[in-house]
């Protein structure tokens, strides 16, 4: 959508629900399951670590210089990200027209997942995988587009991630090592 100029850059809000594992190895209280369990709370509001580089990608794709609102949450899960990011559409669009130009844009895209029409992602189907679900919507009565995405942050958030990129670099095959990925913790 940025690279064909659909969204108004300005209006774009980004709410992530990471799994405690998200929160780093670091001991915190705040962080520990047995504290999160049963919760659901918003952290780092506006200054979470992973905002510029946020930023930096969708400005690329865009080709312009923008912020957005990015508000991560901590849910009380050892792993997995869901993302719902918001935009408001500049002109009119169908959910099919949407579909097939996030399908065209990740074709060849070996760990990306377009759901299905009308099909959301859940992390619970990428868990111990390298696998980024994506799940659109197009609410009409508001003129917004709503894009959800569900990845496992152990997987594809880190050490899958970097194998892959190894793995292109190397010359080896982009899945090696990423098919069968353990699920601890």
């Amino acid at each position: 959508m940025l690279k064909k100029k659909l969204v108004d850059v300005s209006t774009i809000i980004a709410d992530s629900a990471s799994g405690v594992s998200g929160a780093g190895r670091e001991p915190l209280t705040g962080s520990l399951f047995c504290e999160v369990d049963g919760g659901y709370k918003a952290y780092k509001v506006g200054k979470h670590r992973h905002l510029p580089e946020i930023e930096q990608e969708l400005n690329a794709l865009a080709g312009k210089k923008f912020a957005i609102s990015f508000t991560p949450h901590l849910l009380p899960v050892k792993r997995g990200i869901l993302s719902t990011i918001y935009a408001q559409l500049k002109k009119e669009i169908t959910l099919p027209e949407l579909h097939s130009i996030y399908s065209e844009f990740y074709a060849g895209e070996k760990f990306v997942r377009i759901c299905p029409k009308g099909v959301y992602p859940n992390i619970s189907s990428v868990c111990g995988s390298n696998y980024c679900d994506i799940g659109l919507a197009v609410d009409s009565r508001t003129k917004r587009v709503i894009v959800m995405a569900a990845i496992d942050n152990l997987v594809k958030g880190a050490a899958g991630q970097a194998v892959q990129n190894m793995n292109i670099i190397c010359g080896f095959q982009e899945d090696a090592g990423l098919l069968n990925a353990p699920l601890y913790p």
